[in-house]
């Protein structure tokens, strides 16, 4: 049996936040969010029968949220944050909203993390705003050397295990997945894709479930959903793995009532 070369990407708590701004090289990298740049970012603390943790997650249409599998495996229940860059602080655009419904891939893989996809379902509608608004999923087949954004409230450094109060971003770019296979092997599938960014920026713990997204004119399309790191670490040059939207996207459409993004 291969040795497992990743690890996936969830931090448990009690929750903290990293909010001080002297922020080292990574999400790990990158830059703090403007306010309305990235409207469909969720925040979403997820609680199962004997532990807490985080994950990100990106809103589509106005009532599902699409994460990855392992942020609602054994879920019981899901306190989603829209519409703010914050996870603390006064911020009046913030909508926090609870729910215990979720779709989980019936073909995800704990182990190997594959079909590591899953869509949380709101209560209720949410209301749209500048603030909070919708993405969907790509129908590109995205290959090697496409530029990409990945996001997140995750840790900022190995060495601190803290989330960022701040939402942050960095500019990535795909790799071919027989180039992802050098750093991971065969765990590597046709449902995952790899992004690194300018030397060893992109996700860690705490991003799980967050959107890699592309830019089309001054639209986003999500082509990625945060599955795991390396088992080097997050300041590792390794690059970040996620599970590939394109296989998913008729099953996104049917647990989302929507026939066709």
């Amino acid at each position: 049996m291969e040795v497992s070369k990743f690890i996936c990407l969830l931090i448990f708590s009690t929750l903290s936040y990293h909010a001080n701004g002297n922020v080292s090289t990574r999400i790990i990298g990158g830059e703090v969010a403007g306010a309305s740049q990235f409207t469909f970012t969720a925040a979403v603390h997820v609680h199962t029968a004997d532990s807490r943790f985080f994950c990100g997650g990106a809103l589509t249409g106005n009532q599902y949220i699409i994460t990855s599998g392992t942020c609602v495996y054994n879920a019981e229940l899901f306190t989603v944050i829209l519409g703010s860059n914050s996870l603390e602080g006064e911020d009046p655009n913030r909508e926090t909203l609870a729910t215990s419904t979720y779709h989980l891939h019936p073909d995800f893989n704990p182990d190997t993390l594959e079909n590591d996809i899953a869509v949380i379902q709101l209560r209720m509608p949410v209301m749209l705003s500048g603030y909070i608004q919708p993405i969907y999923p790509s129908s590109m087949d995205y290959q090697n050397n496409t530029d990409a954004i990945s996001l997140g409230f995750g840790q900022t450094s190995d060495s601190d295990p803290e989330l960022s109060n701040e939402l942050r971003y960095v500019s990535t770019v795909t790799l071919t997945n027989e180039e992802c296979r050098l750093f991971y092997g065969n765990q590597i599938v046709d449902s995952m894709i790899c992004a690194s960014g300018n030397y060893n920026e992109g996700t860690c713990i705490g991003d799980n479930g967050g959107p890699l997204v592309s830019r089309v004119g001054k639209y986003h399309y999500l082509m990625g959903v945060a599955s795991f790191i390396s088992a080097n670490g997050c300041e590792s040059t390794d690059p970040s793995g996620y599970t590939r939207v394109l296989p998913y996207y008729n099953w996104l459409s049917n647990v989302t009532n929507r026939y066709g993004y």
